[in-house]
């Protein structure tokens, strides 16, 4: 045990520096490296291979909907992208501009998107006509290109992938239930395939997406005690369809301009995979997207017939999980010790005294609780525990999102929970933008979100004492 000792040692503990934590687990654990470009990484084949299994879940789901994927260019034309005045006033500071090809200057320069709304709008204006022609469901998968000044693996590159929804609508409700809908698909991916609860709202109008009338968002909480934002949802009204001259005719005839949405989720939710459930001995991943749900590792396996066997479950499980084994040389201490540290959820352990009784040994990743299970019974058994890890894991984050989930009912008291507690902080607001950039100076906090599910807490601002109109989940993010 030597060996799985030294490895599990080599992690800093989260509570002795949660940042170093989440640095060794994303190199450990093999799911990235740095790149030669500042702010861009290496996504290794592991951390790929997660993503995969998020963008296969949700395309699932899109496609279900009705969308159907496209491809944009990756350049905008300076013109293109200054159609919308709030749009690129919100991007400015982050765009990286192409000004040369080859050896020439170019007569204009070219935006590496950081976003791709004047793109799919430009090209609506010429496939949009009539009331027929809608709605258009589109999305891409791609990635996007934004300058930020800091940057972590996952959580903020210059360089990150996503999927980015663009759908046009012949009314406003319909763009508006498309808006919600989508973001109830992204809060039940979180919550039944990542074992990660959201807390549902509405961003104030400081927060929102540049050139979004509104922008729904899922907040979910990390291990720290800060939020992620892990997925938004927005509706832009007609605003894009007037700048970018795109009309269709009604069924009277007339007409109209078409309400636009847009909505997308990024590599950052495998952040929040990581800090959500990742523990100190590495990785704890959700079954749905773990790139191997099951290890299988053999015992004592230069005695005769264990790696036979081994294999021959290999054979069988591949039907019904990602499935794997390793009949390296490495010692067993060493091999539970690396599985752990990459998160897979269950390791089935089958040595000689196992064979014999005709059962093996099976691990979850979440708890470490060992099952002795008959071979016989492992097509059912497999399905079971994997849904009793991811019960096990959602259960275990709700819980101690409840217990990081604080009031406040005023300044003072805001101030005292944000100094000494982290978490979400929950309080009344009077609207005014005024009360929120004071929170955000004196208490270090940010507005995540007006969540859909409101209380009463009290009938003034924890800010200014005038009268309240909503409450607000207020927090430190990342």
């Amino acid at each position: 045990m030597a060996e799985q000792k030294k490895m599990v040692e080599a992690i800093t503990s989260m509570e002795e520096d949660f940042a170093k934590w989440y640095t060794d687990i994303v190199k450990k654990a093999e799911l990235m490296d740095y790149s030669s470009v500042r702010g861009c990484m290496i996504i290794e084949p592991y951390g790929w291979a997660i993503w995969e299994n998020i963008r296969d879940i949700l395309d699932h789901e899109f496609k279900e909907l009705g969308h159907e994927n496209v491809a944009m260019p990756l350049f905008i034309p300076e013109s293109l992208l200054q159609k919308e005045k709030d749009h690129v006033e919100g991007f400015a500071p982050e765009v990286a501009w192409v000004t040369h090809g080859g050896e020439e200057e170019l007569p204009e320069r070219l935006c590496v998107r950081p976003t791709s709304e004047t793109l799919f709008c430009d090209h609506y204006k010429n496939i949009i006509h009539s009331w027929r022609d809608l709605p258009k469901l589109y999305n891409q998968w791609c990635s996007v290109v934004r300058w930020e000044k800091t940057t972590r693996p996952f959580l903020r590159s210059v360089e990150f992938y996503w999927q980015e929804g663009h759908t046009m609508h012949a009314t406003a409700q319909e763009a508006m239930e498309e808006t919600e809908r989508m973001l109830n698909v992204y809060a039940d991916f979180c919550e039944k395939q990542l074992a990660i609860p959201v807390v549902k709202g509405r961003k104030t109008k400081k927060e929102q997406f540049a050139g979004a009338e509104a922008t729904y968002t899922i907040e979910a909480l990390m291990h720290d005690g800060k939020a992620l934002q892990s997925g938004t949802s927005h509706y832009f009204g007609d605003g894009f369809a007037r700048a970018f001259e795109i009309t269709y005719t009604d069924k009277e005839n007339k007409p109209q301009y078409p309400h636009q949405t847009s909505w997308g989720m990024s590599t950052r939710i495998i952040g929040g995979i990581i800090m959500t459930h990742g523990d100190d001995n590495g990785l704890v991943l959700p079954p749905a997207v773990a790139p191997i749900q099951v290890m299988i590792i053999p015992i004592a396996q230069h005695k005769p017939g264990v790696l036979e066997k081994a294999e021959e479950l290999r054979a069988r499980l591949k039907k019904i999980c990602r499935v794997r084994m390793d009949d390296s040389e490495q010692s067993p201490g060493w091999k539970f010790s690396q599985y752990e540290m990459k998160g897979v959820p269950l390791r089935l352990e089958i040595g000689p005294k196992d064979i014999e009784k005709n059962q093996c040994v099976l691990v979850r990743r979440d708890n470490r609780e060992k099952t002795f299970v008959s071979l016989d019974e492992l097509e059912a058994k497999i399905p079971e525990l994997l849904e009793a890890v991811r019960q096990g894991m959602y259960d275990k984050a709700l819980a101690r999102r409840e217990q990081m989930t604080y009031t406040a009912v005023s300044l003072e008291e805001m101030k005292k929970t944000a100094d000494e507690k982290p978490g979400f902080i929950k309080a009344m607001w009077c609207g005014d933008q005024a009360c929120e950039e004071k929170l955000k100076e004196e208490a270090g906090v940010s507005s995540r979100c007006m969540p859909f599910e409101q209380e009463h807490l009290s009938d003034t601002c924890v800010c200014c004492g005038r009268p309240a109109k909503t409450m607000v989940y207020w927090g430190k993010a990342y």
